[in-house]
């Protein structure tokens, strides 16, 4: 699945407000759909960068042996759903030098079902990441 059409799938998720594929190292959008007037996706995700930022360094200070499915936010009238995309390692790059990305989803949360949205989400990080 090409980009568009993962991000096609995101907005026909009941309720999809806007959804966008960021690079959390740069904040750079690297492709989305969605938004309105109250939501500026570009805006939305490079400010979300740092909390995928924030986490992946506690997870880090902590010492956790583990990573982060997924972020929720939820405010009175959305949910904002931040999934890091697994990637394949790349041989002979540092870890700290390899991009990491990040599928973010606003949804209305009066029209939702968070349950499906989010099932939904992981079928599409991982058509994402193939």
């Amino acid at each position: 699945m090409n980009l568009d059409d993962a991000l096609r799938d995101g907005m026909s998720v009941e309720g999809a407000v806007g959804i966008a594929l960021v690079d959390y190292g740069s904040g750079i959008t690297l492709g989305k759909l969605g938004g309105n007037a109250l939501l500026d996706m570009d805006v939305a995700a490079t400010m979300l960068t740092q909390v995928v930022r924030a986490k992946v360094e506690a997870i880090e200070k902590l010492q956790l042996d583990d990573v982060i499915e997924d972020i929720l936010i939820t405010l009175g009238s959305q949910y904002h759903i931040i999934m890091p995309v697994e990637s394949q390692r790349t041989a002979g790059i540092p870890e700290d030098d390899q991009v990491g990305l990040f599928l973010y989803l606003v949804l209305d949360r009066k029209r939702a079902n968070l349950a499906l949205a989010r099932h939904r989400l992981r079928k599409i990080e991982q058509a994402v990441q193939a």
